[in-house]
């Protein structure tokens, strides 16, 4: 099991050390070459008009693409935006999962919250039953999902904040800031 983890900008080194944590073979991918022989890949959060542009420059979108159609992609955050099929503005997208995402949709960095949510597709992954504490900075919120894409977590208000389809994953906390390691180990299930 080999997993990549996008770093062309972001909070990849986070997720890194999430993966060497659970045992789980890892490299930073900033070319295209760098996806041969990988199970899955992560594209962590950051800025994701950067992201977007970074990966232009350095002809990652068709190979992105084509890796995501074989493989499980989880974008965390600006990953999330970035493998969505709408962002309700001009940026570059993968549009690669059948999600709407508006960006920073709870505020500033001063908004930045953390909450207990409930996720059946972890309690059920890893056999446990206590909520999962996310950490959401600047963070988005999955507007809708559609086609074969389903939400996986919300707020209390509604506001989902976790979706999947088929192997694609999208979260709009950042589970690699905590010590709780569901979330990865969800996502490894995925790529096996």
């Amino acid at each position: 099991m080999k997993i990549g983890v996008l770093a062309l900008q972001g909070d990849f080194a986070e997720h890194i050390v999430m993966l060497r944590r659970l045992g789980v073979e890892t490299c930073e991918v900033r070319l295209p070459a760098h996806l041969s022989g990988l199970d899955g890949l992560i594209m962590p959060g950051g800025e994701s008009t950067t992201i977007g542009k970074l990966a232009v420059a350095f002809g990652l979108m068709d190979p992105l693409r084509e890796f995501g159609k074989n493989h499980a992609v989880w974008g965390t955050c600006a990953g999330a935006i970035f493998l969505s099929k709408d962002a309700r503005r001009e940026q570059p997208l993968l549009g690669m999962m059948d999600i709407t995402v508006v960006r920073n949709a709870f505020g500033a960095q001063v908004d930045s919250f953390e909450a207990d949510l409930d996720i059946e597709a972890l309690k059920q992954a890893t056999n446990t039953s206590n909520p999962y504490h996310a950490v959401f900075i600047r963070a988005p919120i999955i507007d809708s999902v559609s086609g074969a894409a389903r939400v996986l977590s919300a707020l209390p208000d509604g506001r989902i904040v976790a979706a999947q389809e088929g192997r694609l994953l999208a979260t709009s906390f950042h589970p690699e800031l905590t010590s709780d390691s569901r979330f990865h180990e969800y996502f490894v299930s995925l790529c096996r």
